[in-house]
Parts: structure tokens; C-alpha cells; sequence
């Protein structure tokens, strides 16, 4: 009885685990998809108007080579043609049209939306807590909100120890399915013999490759050697576009995202409830596995070269670009090799199932210049290699570092060294599923810390947007401040009713010793009704010798200056006008209800202003005595439009 109760726990325990990796992958699509439309898409990966460190284009070139650049090559042929051999689920009759529609679907399914979405995940949190808040490279650092001080701890230590592991066998997954193939298309060219032993031959140059690579930084060695694959592939994609079935590609890739769009949301949850688990746990577990066990080095390699970008623009980017370019992929390598199959010109299946790796090279092998497209298959391949590798090393030369953007050179070798040593001891255990299983054991633990990982970033970036949010409150009152005025006069604004005191005669202040000050966000009408508020407070123009009215002008509806009005062209009271009409919506008005005042003091003469050097004033035309004078302006109600406005303020001189 002991091993069937066994057997029992052991399934059990392995529906818990596709259970888990099933829901917590979507709960991740759907995490990325809500921080990329919601308001915190205008957040900054950096500071507030920083622009970002890489083009486009090689943003885009890096984040896919490091991101599924082996895999792609690998499953570009083998997966399409494995499901239309083995539909999932019995869904349609093996190498048939139907057959066809399904294994592109699925292999949609398992390349486009998920997988990028948890590279997001991992890749948004890293990049808003160290170029935003200025926090180390470290899985550990996006935990401040969770932990505190606590991530610097032991417990920091571990979160980072499981990035590290995760991302160890995770890459070296990837170099082993990168050496069987460049294995398989050295076997198909030179019919060189295909083995493990020649495999690890394979990992050991190509390690020394990336690490040469890895010590040149992200601006040398991968940019270039990213831009390099990109341009590579392009050139293979459109050759197999233009001598391949152009008109069966372009039909099979509108009709296959269509489906894949349409049973999306459906197959994100298929636990294999109902049969066709083995099925599920061989392809979709481990796609979401090794996925998860390269999210902590593509995540935090993709936040490396995404500074400055926003949220709303780094998910965009994130998971609509590379799914793009993994449905025109599949759509040329895949629908190439499932045109030969359904037309009977090679019977692709049978390859991919006898060995999935030489699928891309029996399929290049029925067109023209089969030698050429195969080595540069070969090329690419240990480019992919190279640029995926050190992009690994790299970053877990940064994990393990604390934090350092270029880690020590012998830190970068080591780790370099060690993920070549683990994929060649992976391959000789067991070959490829050695490395299935691999994925899967380094992705489980590391499944925990992204959940915590969603918790924090979101908690980080709703208490950004609480913080920035504009807080409502009353506009304060407009103030006008003066330039230094001639002969060290100064002119002090302060306090709620803006008392300004003048130093100098106020005959000496001509227009051009006034420069306009900002009056803050606001329309011209509470900029009015502000000096309104002030008048009322009693704002007061305190100087020497004769006073001289000013002319207050408020402009742009958010700055104002004051000048001295020519003498004699003013009266008591206030008055304003708009300078130009405000833009009208609909019919015109006869009466618009804009400048409107109502003046309650009575008008009175101004005094000729007194000449420089002139005698004593006569009785006749009184001034300010030289002690004090004060300019007391009316109180005023002044309705003003949302535009241009020019109010003449007067006022009446009076001795103390």
C-alpha cells in the first residue's frame, strides 16, 4: 500500500505545482497589464524629464536577444511541428490543417503575452527602485516597501541568493539547447558526428566567447553583438518570406494570432483537470518554468538598459514588441516547415521527432541555398549564445556584487565560467531533459519572490502617486514682484497682502527696472479676484517723496508686472479692460460679460508729478511730505475673463 499512497502524493504534489505556475503566471500578465493603462504609466523609470540612455531600436535588439534569442532558433521549427503532430488535447487529427491552426496557437501561446509579461514584472520593479529611488541592483532592493532594513539583511541576502540560483540554471538551459542545435547543423553541413562530448566542446568556446563579451559592458560587447543578431535574423526571416509560401505565411499568421487571441484567456487557465497532463507538464510547465528561472537575469538585465522610459511606455514595449516579433517568427519558420508537411514535400514531423533540434535545418534543407541559410543558422545561433550568456554573467556578476552596475571583471569570469560548467554537466547527466527539469526545480522557489515582488512594487508606486498628486487647495493671492530698482532701491514683497516698500522716489522707477514674476496656476479671474482680496486687505505702497499710480498688467494667466503709468494719465479708482477678446465657443455674444468693475470712490485730479531739483512744493499742488505717504488703493471688484487683462490701478495721495 506504501507506493500507491506514494504515487498518490506525488501526484498530488505535481497538480499543486502546475496549479500554482498556471495562476500565478497569469496573475503576472494581468499585474503588468494594469500598471501599463493605469495612472501609474506616467511614472519615470528615473528622474522626472530624464530621456533614455538607448535608442529604440537597440533597446528592442537587446531586450529580445537576451530574452528568448536560443529558444526561438531551437523551437522556431520544432514546436509548431510537434504539436501538429500531437494536437493537445485531441483537438484535431494529426497533420492536418486543423492540426495546423491548433500547434500555431499553442506555440503563440507559450511565446508571446506570458513570458514576456514575467520578464516585466521582475524587469519593471528592478528598474523603478534603482533609477527612481536611487536603491542597489538587487532583486532584494524592489522589497524595501515590504521589508525595511530587513533587505539588507539576511533575508535580502537570500532573496538574492534564489535570483542567483535561478538564474544559473536557467541560462545554462539555454546554452545547452544552443549546443545541441549548433551540433545538429555542424552535423547536417559537415556530418560531423552528434554527441554530448561534442556538445561540451561546443559550450567551452562559446563560453570563452561571452566572456570576452561580458567584461566589454552592455555598450560594447552586447549592443553590438544584439544589433548583429537582430540584422542576422531579419535577413534569414525575409529570405524564407520571399522563396518560402509568401501568401500561405501571411494567411496562416492573420488566422493564427486571431485564434490565439480569441483562446488566450482560456488556455491561461488549463490545469490539465480533464486529461493531457503529461502534455501540459512537458510543454507548458516547463515553458513557464524556465521562463520564471530566466526572469531574474532577463528582468534585470532589461531594467539596465531601460532607464528613462516610463512605466506605460517600458510595458508596451515589453510585451507587445518582442510578442510581435515572436508571431512573424513562428509564423515564417513554422509555416515554412508546415507547408512542406501539408504538401507532402518533406515529412518534417518525423525529423522533429526523431531529434527537435535538426527541425530548422530539414526545413532550410528544401530550399534554395540550404548551405548559406544553415550556416548562417549556425552563426546565429552562437550569437544568441553569446549575447544571452554574457548578458547571465553580467548580471549575476551584479547580484552577486551588491548591487554594482559593472561588476569586477574576475566576478563577471567566474560566473561566466561556472554557467558554461553547468550546462556541460547538465547535458552529459541527461541531455535535454536534464535541462527540463533544471528549469523547473530553479523556478519554483524563485515563484514565491515575484509574488512578494507584485506586493511591493505596487505598494511603492501607489505611495508615489498619493505623494505627487496635486493636493486641492485655495489659490493663493497674486503678487507682483519688482526687479532691483536703480541706486540699490529694493522692493520687498511679504506677507498676505503683499506690502511693498520703495526706497526711492517713485519717479525714479521707469518700466524697464520691472520684470514679471510668475502669479502660479490660475486663470486671469482668480488672479483678479486675488488683487481684489488684496485691495481689501488693504494693500498699501509706502515710498518717499511724490507717488506716481502703477499700472498693473496680468498677462498668460499665470505672470503679471507693475510700471509706472506716464503722469497725469490716470485717475483715483480702479479700472480694467481686456486687452484683446477671449476665444468665443459657438455664436458670438453681442455683450460679453468680461471686464466688468465697479469703482466706489469718487475721481479726483492727480497732482503734476514735481521735477527733479524743483523747490519746495506750493500749496496749490500738494505732494507727500518726505517722511511717509502712503498710496491707499480702493476696495474693487473686477469680473476678468480667462485672457489677456491690463487693470490701471490709481490711487490718491494723502500726508501723514
Amino acid at each position: 500500500m506504501r507506493p500507491i499512497a506514494s504515487d498518490s502524493e506525488s501526484r498530488g504534489a505535481s497538480r499543486l505545482a502546475i496549479l500554482g505556475f498556471v495562476l500565478s503566471t497569469l496573475a503576472f500578465l494581468g499585474f503588468a497589464i494594469f500598471l501599463g493603462v493605469s495612472r501609474f504609466g506616467k511614472i519615470r523609470l528615473g528622474k522626472d524629464g530624464e530621456t533614455p540612455e538607448f535608442r529604440k531600436a537597440s533597446w528592442v535588439a537587446m531586450m529580445f536577444s537576451a530574452g528568448m534569442g536560443i529558444g526561438l532558433m531551437f523551437y522556431g521549427v520544432a514546436e509548431p511541428m510537434s504539436h501538429m503532430a500531437a494536437p493537445p488535447n485531441n483537438a484535431a487529427r494529426p497533420n492536418t490543417e486543423a492540426a495546423a491552426q491548433v500547434a500555431m496557437e499553442y506555440s503563440y501561446f507559450h511565446w508571446a503575452l506570458h513570458p514576456w509579461a514575467i520578464y516585466a514584472v521582475v524587469g519593471l520593479a528592478l528598474a523603478y527602485f534603482v533609477h527612481r529611488k536611487g536603491a542597489p541592483n538587487l532583486i532584494s532592493s524592489a522589497f524595501r516597501p515590504l521589508l525595511g532594513d530587513r533587505v539588507e539583511g539576511p533575508i535580502g541576502r537570500g532573496i538574492d541568493g534564489l535570483a542567483i540560483f535561478a538564474t544559473l540554471f536557467g541560462s545554462a538551459t539555454s546554452l545547452g539547447l544552443g549546443a545541441l542545435q549548433i551540433n545538429s547543423g555542424m552535423n547536417f553541413l559537415w556530418d560531423v558526428e552528434v554527441s554530448n562530448g561534442l556538445a561540451v566542446v561546443i559550450i567551452a568556446v562559446l563560453t570563452a566567447m561571452f566572456v570576452v563579451s561580458a567584461v566589454s559592458g552592455v555598450h560594447r560587447g552586447v549592443q553590438w553583438l544584439s544589433n548583429g543578431n537582430m540584422v542576422l535574423a531579419v535577413l534569414l526571416l525575409t529570405f524564407l518570406l520571399v522563396v518560402g509560401p509568401t501568401v500561405f505565411i501571411f494567411d496562416m499568421l492573420a488566422e493564427s494570432v486571431g485564434g490565439y487571441v480569441s483562446s488566450v484567456v482560456p488556455r491561461s487557465f488549463q490545469t490539465g483537470a480533464f486529461g493531457d497532463e503529461e502534455w501540459l507538464a512537458g510543454w507548458t510547465i516547463f515553458y513557464w518554468a524556465w521562463w520564471i528561472s530566466w526572469a531574474p537575469f532577463v528582468g534585470t538585465f532589461i531594467a539596465r538598459i531601460s532607464r528613462g522610459r516610463t512605466v506605460g511606455e517600458f510595458v508596451l514595449g515589453v510585451l507587445l514588441i518582442p510578442s510581435g516579433v515572436s508571431f512573424v517568427w513562428f509564423a515564417i519558420l513554422g509555416g515554412a516547415a508546415i507547408d512542406l508537411q501539408l504538401s507532402g514535400a518533406a515529412d518534417i514531423s518525423t525529423a522533429v521527432a526523431q531529434a527537435p533540434e535538426i527541425g530548422l535545418f530539414t526545413t532550410l534543407e528544401q530550399f534554395a541555398l540550404s548551405g548559406l541559410t544553415s550556416l548562417v543558422v549556425i552563426v546565429l545561433v552562437a550569437l544568441f549564445f553569446v549575447s544571452g550568456a554574457d548578458a547571465a554573467s553580467l548580471v549575476m556578476g551584479m547580484l552577486s556584487s551588491r548591487g554594482v552596475q559593472s561588476p569586477a571583471r574576475p566576478v563577471t569570469i567566474f560566473w561566466g565560467i561556472l554557467t558554461g560548467a553547468s550546462a556541460s554537466v547538465l547535458l552529459l547527466a541527461g541531455g535535454l531533459e536534464a535541462l527540463q527539469q533544471a528549469s523547473i526545480i530553479a523556478a519554483a522557489p524563485f515563484l514565491l519572490v515575484m509574488m512578494g515582488l507584485c506586493f511591493s512594487l505596487y505598494r511603492a508606486l501607489n505611495s508615489e502617486a498619493v505623494t505627487v498628486a496635486p493636493a486641492p487647495a485655495p489659490p493663493p493671492a497674486p503678487t507682483i514682484a519688482q526687479a532691483p530698482l536703480p541706486n540699490g532701491a529694493t522692493d520687498v514683497v511679504a506677507g498676505p497682502t503683499a506690502r511693498r516698500r520703495a526706497l526711492t522716489p517713485c519717479a525714479d522707477v521707469h518700466q524697464d527696472d520691472v520684470r514679471a514674476q510668475p502669479l502660479g496656476r490660475r486663470d486671469a479671474r482668480g488672479a483678479v479676484g486675488g488683487l481684489a482680496h488684496d485691495l481689501d486687505a488693504g494693500l498699501a505702497l509706502e515710498h518717499h517723496h511724490e507717488a506716481r499710480p502703477y499700472e498693473l498688467v496680468v498677462f498668460d494667466d499665470q505672470h503679471a508686472h507693475a510700471h509706472p503709468t506716464p503722469a497725469g494719465s490716470c485717475s483715483n479708482g480702479i479700472r480694467a479692460r481686456t486687452s484683446k477678446p477671449p476665444p468665443t465657443r459657438g455664436p458670438a455674444r453681442t455683450s460679453p460679460p468680461y471686464g466688468r468693475t465697479r469703482s466706489r470712490m469718487p475721481k479726483r485730479p492727480w497732482p503734476a508729478p514735481a521735477r527733479r531739483g524743483a523747490g519746495p512744493p506750493s500749496p496749490r499742488s500738494p505732494t507727500c511730505s518726505s517722511s511717509a505717504a502712503s498710496l491707499q488703493l480702493t476696495r474693487t471688484r473686477v469680473v476678468a475673463p480667462p485672457a489677456c487683462l491690463i487693470a490701471f490701478v490709481s490711487a490718491s495721495c494723502t500726508t501723514r
